[in-house]
């Protein structure tokens, strides 16, 4: 599991966890027969443990019950579907800062929406929640398997993206305009914000469309799962010029070589690259504080390592 905070002690961990609500809304019974066969269906009462340690299940076991356990609904193919297939309408949006894979993602969106369950309509809204707008002057595409099959070796995205906040009560007006029934946005925080906003506004109007975010960061600080998309490929990156400032500071005498990479409030991808480039001495994360000056402070080991 992924935490920005490292600080908070597990019971306050748990205390947190337990104030939020896991249970994912649905919007009324699944009357259509997916179109996937010969596939293991997942049940909707399927659950799986937030904690897999034995010795903490144990231990809450002996204190409580296990129906106060902290569980997550287990993802996957379900044998019934609320949307019809065949007249159902999908949409996907990009939106914030580029990414590796964010083609990857759209492609693969495509390819299961059409070849898997038979959903032939799919709209790529463009530029952001602002292309959804009823009255922008950005068309959607029509995305095909055929409009798609490429784009994997591309980089960027094929829809394009954009920044800010947008209003949700616009944003379901275009959705409404465009008769979207399921809407798959691709983004990091002001995405999900922006999606939050909307499925209230979608709720207060009593609509059944349903939202559906993928996680989009190459900070890779989302809690719950062990690697987001583009995590890879930036710490891929980041070791290039690790080797390039190891090889130039090995050339001079009293050489430092310092590469900072982005992570925002996590150090994901600095220890990551560390432990994929095995030349780095002194690696400095958020989650961990560090002094510079002092007799314990970088500078000064770093000192100590240049005389050595």
């Amino acid at each position: 599991m992924s935490f920005t905070n490292y600080k908070i002690d597990r019971s306050e961990l748990e205390f947190i966890l337990k104030k939020i609500n896991f249970n994912i809304k649905k919007l009324g019974k699944p009357a259509h027969h997916t179109p996937i066969r010969n596939i293991n269906y997942i049940k909707d009462n399927e659950r799986i443990l937030f904690d897999i340690n034995y010795n903490h299940i144990m231990g809450h076991y002996k204190k409580n019950s296990m129906k106060e356990m902290i569980t997550l609904e287990k993802a996957g193919p379900r044998d019934r579907l609320y949307f019809n297939p065949k007249k159902t309408t999908a949409g996907i949006v990009t939106c914030g800062g580029l990414c590796p894979g964010l083609n990857d993602v759209i492609r693969a969106l495509v390819m299961q929406l059409y070849y898997q369950y038979n959903v032939k309509k799919i709209l790529g809204f463009r530029y952001g929640y602002q292309g959804i707008f009823k009255d922008s002057t950005i068309k959607p595409l029509l995305l095909t398997p055929k409009d798609v099959e490429p784009i994997h070796n591309l980089g960027g995205t094929l829809l394009g993206s954009s920044r800010g906040s947008s209003d949700p009560v616009e944003i379901v007006d275009g959705l409404k305009s465009h008769n979207i029934d399921i809407l798959f946005t691709i983004g990091g925080d002001g995405t999900i914000r922006g999606s939050i906003d909307t499925e209230d506004e979608i709720s207060k109007q009593g609509l059944n469309i349903s939202l559906v975010n993928i996680p989009k960061t190459i900070d890779n600080d989302i809690p719950f799962i062990s690697r987001s998309f583009g995590f890879q490929t930036a710490f891929s990156e980041a070791v290039k010029s690790i080797r390039c400032a190891h090889n130039e500071a090995r050339g001079a005498p009293n050489g430092i070589g310092m590469v900072k990479v982005m992570g925002r409030e996590s150090g994901f991808i600095a220890a990551q690259t560390e432990l994929a480039h095995k030349d780095v001495n002194y690696v400095l994360v958020p989650e961990i504080e560090f002094d510079l000056e002092g007799p314990d402070g970088l500078f000064s080991e770093l000192e100590k390592r240049l005389k050595r």
